[in-house]
């Protein structure tokens, strides 16, 4: 029985959502506001919705992942992000994980 577009959709879902956190904190190894990450990610290949992406920061600094600091840029407040120590220790372990998920999936696929 082949498969339906929206079966597809909601696996292709499901692949992309742990992909984008990992996406995220490597994108955030450098200081960046809200619209420059969601603009690297989309331009990367990785288009994320900001109803999406901004849960996702809070989420992370909630997390202690991430800090964020407001500035002022072009005369308009923005809100800074970028990994903590403990994100960026957790995105070391986290590409190694994938890594090696993503060499097992090569050699089964």
């Amino acid at each position: 029985m082949p498969f339906d577009d929206e079966s597809f959709e909601k696996l292709r879902l499901e692949l992309r959502r742990g992909s984008l956190v990992l996406a995220v904190l490597a994108a955030l190894k450098q200081e960046r506001y809200g619209y420059t990450l969601k603009k690297e990610l989309a331009d990367a290949g990785l288009g994320i919705d900001e109803g999406a992406l901004y849960p996702m920061l809070r989420r992370l600094e909630s997390q202690g992942l991430l800090t964020s600091e407001w500035r002022e840029e072009d005369k308009r407040n923005k809100r800074f992000y970028r990994l903590s120590d403990d994100g960026a220790a957790l995105l070391t372990e986290l590409a190694r994980e994938w890594r090696a998920i993503n060499d097992t999936l090569e050699r089964l696929i």
